[in-house]
């Protein structure tokens, strides 16, 4: 695709995204997880990019977000950082990358950034991760938090399933909250979380929150790419606060059958498809290798 265009935007700091908090302007994320679709999601206007663990399935047709290595995380780091000229970048760090110690996800955390060449990391866990993000964010690299549904714990949650529906379950998410914000975090994904208990987590927090599965209460939304360009095959099953802009698979499945069906019929390569060479010279070559 070549090397992407200079994008007319200013690029996005955590100040732009602080700013857009202040005015309560919603702030626009999305997943990427390679340079085309990286490409298109910063010439779209994205503030956030998020390389989300979720490529586990996705891009790389694992079963679900445990199975995608640090590597892995690292090299469509690096793919989608080519391609992003303004949006802020976050880099999701794997399972097993960091809850070991705080030392471990300091040093994946600055792997991220050196090797993976994003702006922020993003990690699952409230209050329980509280000291291993502030190790992140005390040695200058941004952290994005994640609360409510956390996939990555999807065992020990019982699947994936709406938290917080209960008093005592959205006070633990609110905890889990305030301790995140207090750690250091300048934004936190908000995931499968009721509307209105997110818009009250929200308001009492100083930082944004961005909703997945959480309403339009939070200060910004994300979405899987892939989930919302509907670039899959038909009767998967899609999350109920997925909306589906486009029809990415069904194109593609259109332009492919008619690749084939010309390539069988002969229809392509037409003349326009094709290179000429001089007539003399064409004749020339046969004759040079009759003999052969």
């Amino acid at each position: 695709m070549g090397t992407p265009p200079a994008n007319p935007r200013k690029k996005v700091t955590i100040q732009t995204l602080r700013s857009l908090h202040r005015r309560q302007e919603p702030i626009a994320v999305m997943t990427a997880y390679d340079f085309p679709s990286a490409l298109v999601a910063d010439e779209a206007g994205m503030d956030m990019i998020l390389v989300g663990d979720s490529l586990a399935m996705v891009a790389l047709g694992m079963e679900d977000t445990s199975e995608v290595l640090l590597e892995e995380m690292l090299m469509h780091c690096r793919s989608v950082a080519r391609a992003t000229k303004a949006a802020f970048t976050v880099g999701d760090l794997p399972m097993g990358s960091y809850e070991i110690s705080p030392e471990q996800a300091l040093s994946t955390a600055i792997r991220f950034v050196k090797e993976g060449r994003v702006q922020s990391v993003k990690l699952e866990g409230g209050k329980e991760m509280a000291p291993t993000i502030q190790k992140i964010t005390t040695a200058g690299i941004p952290v994005l938090g994640h609360v409510g549904l956390t996939p990555q714990r999807q065992n020990a949650l019982g699947g994936f399933r709406v938290q917080g529906k209960t008093r005592d379950g959205a006070l633990r998410i609110l905890e889990d909250a305030l301790a995140v914000q207090q750690a250091g975090c300048y934004a936190m994904v908000l995931e499968a979380v009721p509307e209105d208990v997110a818009a009250l987590i929200t308001s009492k927090l100083s930082i944004p929150t961005i909703g997945i599965g959480a309403g339009k209460g939070c200060s910004g939304q994300v979405l899987v790419q892939t989930d919302m360009l509907g670039n899959f095959p038909p009767g998967r099953f899609l999350p109920k606060f997925v909306k589906q802009y486009g029809n990415v698979w069904g194109e593609a499945h259109r332009a492919l059958e008619a690749y084939r069906t010309e390539v069988k019929s002969g229809a392509y390569p037409s003349p326009e498809h094709t290179y000429p060479a001089p007539k003399e010279e064409v004749e020339a070559f046969a004759k040079a290798i009759k003999d052969l």
